[in-house]
């Protein structure tokens, strides 16, 4: 009896230890599944087209600090942007140059104001060729140009800063029929770069990666609105967590230094 209960007992034990044996086998095997896998979180975000040099640079250093993640950007005009949001595009982040497109958003409740913050700001100005012989050397000298190039103005903001300028003015039919519209403010730029057109209104951030333009003039604050760039949180992100940490990362010490690298205007 004692050697039949002796013998129980010891294949309970076995079986006992057979089973711990294979549960720590099978979490050491999908912890090296994890590990060989190496699956990052992508992120999405849609972003106006004016901030792509500095998020770029800003990618750059956010991603060798968390080699886990990878940031994706959808650059365009912010009205097209936040159509797409609205339609359902995905996207974890909305970074806009215009603070109506960012509202909207706000408003049907795709974004949640306590998720957004107005972090950056920004300056229009006037740019010409660099070997222009137009002679325009300031807002006043537009009459002499053949074809201005603005972004359209009910998608894209710089257009609607410019156009809004233009009218403030006093000079804006004298040169509506000139003017020649572009999808982004990019390729405003493109325009004036290859003397496409004889002058073009962008964003002075815009204005200081080109070597192909001069800048001539810069709009008066109080010819326009604002110029304020909202960033937020999509509601609907599908990783929020991550999310919420690369909008911490855009407003730390670092990254506000890259951007007024690139000429923008803190605002936080």
């Amino acid at each position: 009896m004692k050697k039949q209960y002796l013998l129980f007992s010891l294949i309970v034990l076995f079986l006992l230890l057979a089973g711990c044996s294979n549960s720590d086998q099978s979490k050491n095997t999908g912890k090296e599944k994890q590990e060989e896998t190496g699956e990052k979180v992508e992120l999405t975000i849609s972003a106006a087209a004016s901030l792509q040099d500095a998020l770029t640079d800003i990618e750059a250093s956010f991603e060798k600090e968390h080699p886990n993640m990878l940031v994706n950007f959808n650059f365009g005009a912010s009205g097209s942007l936040q159509q797409q949001i609205s339609q359902g595009a995905p996207a974890d982040l909305f970074f806009s140059a215009a603070e109506d497109k960012f509202d909207k958003l706000v408003r049907d409740g795709l974004i949640e104001e306590k998720n957004g913050i107005d972090l950056v700001g920004n300056e229009l100005v006037l740019v010409v060729p660099k070997e222009s012989a137009k002679g325009i050397k300031s807002f006043n000298d537009l009459t002499e140009a053949d074809r201005l190039s603005i972004g359209t103005p009910e998608s894209v903001p710089a257009g609607k800063y410019a156009k809004e300028s233009l009218e403030n003015m006093g000079i804006w039919k004298s040169l509506e029929e000139k003017v020649v519209y572009a999808k982004d403010v990019r390729q405003v730029l493109t325009y004036v770069e290859t003397n496409n057109v004889d002058a073009g209104i962008v964003y002075k951030t815009d204005a200081l990666i080109s070597e192909k333009v001069n800048i001539v003039d810069t709009a008066d604050e109080n010819t326009h609105d604002a110029i304020i760039y909202p960033l937020g949180v999509v509601k609907d992100t599908r990783h929020p967590e991550e999310a919420k940490l690369f909008y911490d990362y855009l407003q730390n010490e670092n990254s506000m230094s890259i951007f007024e690298k690139y000429g923008f205007k803190g605002l936080k």
